[in-house]
């Protein structure tokens, strides 16, 4: 039996929103809209930046396989997470939280360590300028990978940034790969940056031949392919991987799967974050296609749960999630509504 729609493997960070005016955000210095990787120190010493001023830090349990499975959890599906984090506050409100929304986390708290984190400094041009300190979820390793969730899970959903960790991290992505397979289970992973196909090439690669989906923007389609616009890069997934959807912001979306072909137009909004679209979309396709839905109509509902959380501060969708999705995939929902 398999008590689990979704079994998400990924680096099991805290995110901490600050919302910024233009002047405070220039006098960091930072490149807007990028994000970097940083040590411990660092990470505490913008933090201490900002704890006396009158800035309110929303600390929210994330990462980018993480989201979708809390997006795919809020919806009704049924989630289970592989993942690290310490015992620190950080990792223990992690754990708290993931508790209260019914995901299966196992026992992720490592004694002594950090968890990771990432602040999001949100401008009002609604870009996301990140800093994340990966701190204990980049021990993610194949020890750390448990058979039976994922045995008991239809798709089983990779992280592309563990991708980033050729010590330990991809040891784990083979051998999550390798139970999947032997258990019947099916495999998705996500792109999750354009670097990542770039630098680590072979490791990705060698994944997307045991890949059952592959979720990418246009950007990271275009890395992955060596194509310049994303329908060529679209088209090019078609000798790679059996099922793939390309997301490309407010072009909407192009999907293969199940045999199926389309693109789906994206729903007008007034974007505020940008933080998470991706990974809300993915969440929500993969509930749309475990729960009955045509392909076609998952992505639509995807799309229209991706407007929703663009257009809010902050990664998980604070509105009620089903609700929505009726609402996204109303039209024509009788045709395309599967069994």
């Amino acid at each position: 039996m398999r008590n689990y729609d979704v079994c998400g493997l990924g680096n099991a960070v805290v995110d901490i929103f600050l919302e910024l005016e233009e002047a405070e955000f220039g006098g960091l210095g930072f490149e807007k809209g990028t994000m970097r990787l940083v040590d411990l120190q660092e990470q505490q010493q913008l933090l201490a930046r900002f704890t006396d001023m009158p800035h309110e830090l929303q600390l929210v349990s994330g990462g980018s396989v993480a989201n979708s499975i809390i997006g795919l959890s809020q919806l009704g599906g049924r989630g289970a997470f592989i993942g690290c984090v310490g015992d620190d506050r950080y990792g223990l409100h992690y754990v708290e939280e993931f508790q209260s929304l019914r995901i299966n986390m196992g026992n992720p708290v490592i004694f002594g360590q950090s968890t990771g984190t990432c602040v999001a400094l949100i401008t009002t041009d609604a870009e996301r300028t990140m800093r994340t300190c990966l701190g204990v979820s980049s021990h993610l390793s194949d020890k750390h990978v448990d058979e039976e969730r994922i045995a008991k899970s239809t798709w089983l959903f990779i992280e592309g940034y563990v991708f980033a960790n050729p010590e330990t991290g991809q040891h784990a992505i083979r051998k999550a790969i390798d139970i999947a397979k032997h258990h019947g289970t099916k495999v998705a992973v996500t792109c999750s940056e354009a670097f990542v196909p770039t630098v680590f090439g072979d490791a990705f690669h060698d994944a997307l031949k045991s890949t059952d989906l592959l979720f990418c923007n246009a950007p990271e389609s275009q890395a992955i392919t060596s194509t310049e616009a994303s329908t060529a890069a679209f088209h090019a997934l078609r000798g790679m991987v059996p099922n793939c959807v390309v997301t490309d912001g407010p072009h909407g979306a192009f999907v293969r799967f199940d045999g199926e072909e389309v693109h789906v137009p994206a729903f007008s909004c007034h974007p505020k974050d940008l933080t998470g679209a991706g990974d809300m979309f993915a969440g929500a396709f993969l509930y749309g296609i475990t729960h009955g839905y045509s392909p076609a109509v998952a992505a639509r509902g995807a799309n229209f749960l991706c407007s929703k959380v663009i257009s809010q501060i902050g990664a998980r969708l604070q509105l009620d999630a089903l609700p929505l999705w009726e609402e996204g995939i109303e039209v024509n929902r009788a045709d395309d509504v599967g069994g």
